[in-house]
């Protein structure tokens, strides 16, 4: 491998604030005979040194089936889904319970997060999850996430936590994404049957030939394995996350990446993440509605960078839904910029002009301060 490209692998954790870390039920269950504490303990260990540091970190971990199945006294696998979904349900209870012991021991809270598929792609969902995720990760505390198994049939008999895990790159905006595998990465072939086989050690997320390396989409070799994480990589470079694919029994694997050590196969995103957000926000072409503003609010959002706060807006234009993506326009009716809306059109009317502190008063409720977080705000003039 170049130099160049040993250096590219190390600088994707090293500069990496905000991490999705994946870890697959091999590994979680110590191949299926239950939870494997002493593993556990050595990647909350991990989790709670880079959050001590000052980074961000995201757990998705599989698991929950296998412990069921053993709490259960279950020998094999069941087949049907209701004893699947009732055998996650048992586990997820040990699953949570060990992350939340061994991070709890190493000074760094933790908090149980169920996902499915539809929740991030339901657009009010997206942003609830969203704003749960990130509060949780001001607060310093570790989410621990898995698939929402006991109540989705598709996410037990297709779904699979490689995507979860790029998804949740996605909506948090990480900056790197780490499956945990039981391999070293990602190899040129099946190295079991072709000693020519090389390692990749480093390579473009979303490049074609790796999905043939890894068997192909539906292989008997793919299904489940490798191919997953390289569609994984993929969906994750979206947002401007780089993966890194490496062995989850490699000693502090966590800790030495996040020191710039080359280890696995690093899948490097080609668009920078603020650039992919914006670019995606920018080319939306559905918007849903606007708000119009003052100039002091056009100020703030292009001189400093600020948030749209409510007060600043004169009128609502447009019927659109929380999570929509709408315009935001000058007293000229020029566009100044785009981004998610915290509130839904009905409700934005009513916040015209008021403080934060009228909110729950006009809503009922008290959500964000907000109409446009910085975050979900992209300008039109730049």
């Amino acid at each position: 491998m170049s130099e160049s490209a040993l250096e590219q692998n190390a600088a994707v954790l090293r500069n990496a604030r905000r991490i999705v870390v994946k870890v697959g039920s091999s590994l979680v269950t110590n191949e299926g005979r239950g939870l494997d504490e002493e593993a556990i303990r050595q990647w909350s260990r991990q989790l709670a040194a880079l959050v001590q540091e000052g980074r961000e970190l995201i757990m998705v971990s599989s698991g929950a089936v296998a412990e069921g199945m053993k709490r259960l006294g279950w020998s094999s696998r069941p087949k049907e889904i209701n004893e699947l979904q009732a055998a996650a349900a048992v586990g997820q209870m040990g699953l949570v319970q060990m992350y939340e012991t061994q991070l709890r021991a190493c000074g760094v809270g933790s908090a149980q997060v169920l996902l499915t598929h539809a929740d991030l792609a339901d657009r009010e969902r997206y942003l609830n999850a969203r704003s749960t995720l990130l509060t949780l990760l001001q607060l310093r505390v570790v989410p621990v996430i898995n698939e929402n198994d006991t109540v989705v049939n598709d996410e037990i008999k297709f779904g699979d936590n490689d995507t979860l895990g790029a998804l949740v790159a996605n909506l948090v905006e990480a900056d790197a994404l780490v499956i945990l595998t039981d391999q070293k990465g990602l190899y040129t072939a099946d190295p079991r049957k072709d000693p020519a086989a090389e390692f990749v050690h480093v390579a473009r997320a979303g490049d074609p030939a790796l999905e043939a390396m890894a068997g192909g989409a539906g292989s008997g070799i793919g299904k489940g394995g490798m191919i997953t994480k390289i569609l994984a990589a993929k969906r994750a470079a979206g947002s401007g996350a780089s993966t890194v694919i490496a062995w989850g029994r490699e000693p502090d694997v966590l800790l030495r990446l996040a020191s710039g050590e080359s280890i696995g196969t690093c899948l490097v995103a080609q668009t920078a993440k603020h650039q992919a957000r914006k670019r995606w926000m920018s080319d939306h072409l559905q918007l849903r509605g606007a708000v119009v503003v003052d100039d002091g609010a056009v100020d703030k959002i292009v001189g400093e960078g600020k948030s749209l706060l409510p007060i600043g807006m004169t009128a609502v234009e447009g019927d659109f839904s929380r999570g929509d993506v709408i315009a935001v326009r000058d007293q000229r009716g020029t566009e100044v910029a785009r981004g998610l809306a915290n509130y839904a059109s009905t409700e934005a009317r009513l916040l015209c002009r008021k403080a934060s502190a009228d909110f729950e008063r006009l809503l009922g409720y008290a959500a964000e301060p907000e109409m446009i977080h910085r975050d979900n705000l992209v300008l039109s003039r730049s």
